[in-house]
């Protein structure tokens, strides 16, 4: 059996892909889930094959939701908004369905599951999420603390430090670690206020101090907070064309 569970906000939603899906019988409906930390939870722990994941939630976004699993189940998204995001998962997931979803378009995108991605790979999924976020601008930065869930807005970043395979995320309250590449922060975070400055670091621009030379044309700077961060050469060029020094 499939395992499937559905999570959208919206209750007439969930009751119509229910619906749809009660004929079907190779798969199981375990779970439906009106929110994106119901949703994390019931994965977590029902560890299901296939979810119907609305995009557009209150609290936790569907993308962001993604973010903080520690295994991808196969995703077939649901949303009422037909905007460049769903274009880009028309490739790369494994459907999406426009509300009101008609039964016929349905069936297709399950037909397609059968067909070509019950083997998708948790890193497959990852990768094409990562792909589609990377033309989007980070309001808010979702981490898993624990057994807990931390929203950071940006604005409460200072900078961010490259580790192994984690980003060190350093805020005034505290450190966060989250499994994404500094790559992917680089290309969503807005240009104009952070700057990857060295192989190893992404500065806030508004929390530098001080930028002092250090040797082999690198430099290291001070942050407000009297941390200080290295400088390569291509970094400092960046930085200079932003703040104009």
């Amino acid at each position: 059996m499939i395992k499937t569970i559905i999570i959208d906000d919206e209750p007439l939603a969930r009751m119509v892909i229910a619906e749809y899906l009660q004929p079907q019988e190779d798969i199981e409906l375990v779970a439906e889930c009106g929110d994106g930390f119901e949703g994390a939870k019931m994965i977590q722990q029902m560890r299901p094959d296939l979810i119907f994941l609305d995009i557009q939630m209150p609290k936790l976004t569907g993308f962001e939701m993604l973010e903080i699993l520690d295994e991808m189940p196969n995703v077939i998204f649901t949303t009422a908004f037909d905007e460049f995001a769903i274009k880009a998962f028309e490739k790369n997931a494994i459907d999406y369905l426009l509300k009101p979803i008609s039964k016929d378009r349905f069936e297709q995108a399950l037909t397609k599951f059968r067909n070509n991605h019950q083997g998708n790979t948790s890193k497959e999924t990852s990768a094409k999420l990562e792909a589609v976020r990377a033309e989007e601008t980070l309001e808010r930065i979702v981490v898993k603390n624990g057994s807990q869930i931390k929203i950071i807005p940006v604005q409460q970043v200072l900078f961010l430090e490259a580790y192994d395979d984690y980003v060190k995320i350093h805020t005034k309250d505290g450190m966060f670690l989250k499994n994404k590449t500094m790559s992917s922060f680089e290309k969503q975070l807005d240009p104009k206020q952070f700057v990857r400055v060295h192989r190893s670091f992404i500065a806030k621009v508004d929390q530098l101090a001080k930028i002092e030379p250090m040797e082999k044309e690198s430099y290291i700077a001070t942050l407000l907070t009297g941390e200080k961060i290295n400088i390569s050469k291509s970094g400092y060029a960046r930085l200079k064309q932003i703040i104009g020094l």
